[in-house]
């Protein structure tokens, strides 16, 4: 029963990936989770310089989900690359790097950093990021600037780029489709949805930043829409993200037409989260007597719409 699947020229051993944000680096898991039982591993998102994120409080729970508005907090890429790096290298699994930039010359300085690094195995290209040069607008929300941070990144390595899109948009197949013109390898789809939680009681935000990303089981319906949007508009792999709990729930992304998946907030939940879902896909695979899970990408049966959108 073959789980293995390739995206953007990467071969990972099964579709299952961890999401930035929600591991760590990964190795503060490697007491709970065997790692190299992962398809692939998404680190924390990188700055080339330390960042020490937002105050506290930064996350909070709501229905069905987690609100984060972390700041982006990190090591820096040098630090990553000397102290973490080599000890993600002992382990048989991808390590995909989320690389964040205020500039778009960051974006690209980053990229020639972990070029140069062993055990790199691709980019996932965090858009979500305040051009300080334009103002503080995300990357993300305009797509000349998405075609521009991905267009650098392109440039200035040869490992596989994947973008990471917003759901703040109107269109998510316009910014798919930016990426793709920009040389993206392949999309993840999606980031967390901008929200706002407020404690009624002091009638204040209940995050120190005001607003954050919703993430969990709340904003799966939406990712699993915009994920099979993306993946009709373009050429290029995606990789579904959000919300992502059971083995059911990453069958969805599949089924829309996700070569991949990662898993983000469940990791918050049960550390043997992911074995339950491989666990799942090779029973669900038996028992539709399929023998290859790629077998199963885009095969949503939607009658009366075309499987694919070709560009204008």
């Amino acid at each position: 029963m073959n789980l293995a699947v390739e995206i953007g020229g990467l071969r990972l051993k099964n579709p299952l990936l961890v999401a930035s944000g929600t591991f760590g680096y990964g190795v503060e898991s490697e007491a709970l989770v065997e790692l190299s039982s992962l398809g692939g591993i998404v680190t924390k998102g990188l700055y080339l310089e330390p960042r020490e994120g937002n105050p506290l409080p930064r996350i909070v729970e709501t229905p069905s989900g987690l609100l984060n508005a972390i700041g982006l907090q990190g090591v820096g890429v040098h630090a990553f690359v000397r102290d973490l790096l080599p000890r993600l290298a002992r382990h048989d699994t991808a390590i995909l790097v989320n690389v964040c930039g205020d500039t778009v010359d960051e974006y690209a300085e980053l990229a020639r950093v972990l070029s140069d690094a062993p055990g790199v195995a691709g980019l996932e290209v965090n858009i979500s990021c305040p051009n300080v040069k334009q103002g503080g607008l995300a990357f993300g929300c305009d797509p000349r600037m998405t075609y521009q941070v991905v267009r650098a990144v392109r440039n200035a390595t040869r490992l596989p780029v994947i973008p990471k899109l917003s759901p703040n948009v109107t269109d998510i197949t316009v910014f798919a489709r930016a990426s793709e013109e920009a040389g993206a390898d392949a999309l993840s789809c999606i980031n967390t949805v901008l929200a706002l939680a407020v404690d009624v009681e002091r009638r204040r935000p209940r995050l120190a930043f005001g607003t954050g990303g919703l993430s969990g089981p709340a904003i799966r319906p939406l990712a699993v829409r915009m994920a099979w949007q993306a993946a009709r508009a373009v050429q290029i792999p995606v990789i579904g993200i959000g919300g992502i709990a059971s083995a059911e729930d990453a069958l969805e992304f599949l089924i829309v037409g996700c070569r991949a998946f990662q898993v983000g907030t469940a990791n918050f939940v049960d550390p043997g989260v992911h074995a339950k879902i491989l666990a799942g896909l090779r029973d669900y695979l038996q028992r539709h007597r399929l023998n290859d899970v790629n077998q199963l990408v885009g095969s949503l049966e939607y009658p009366g719409l075309p499987r694919r959108e070709e560009p204008s």
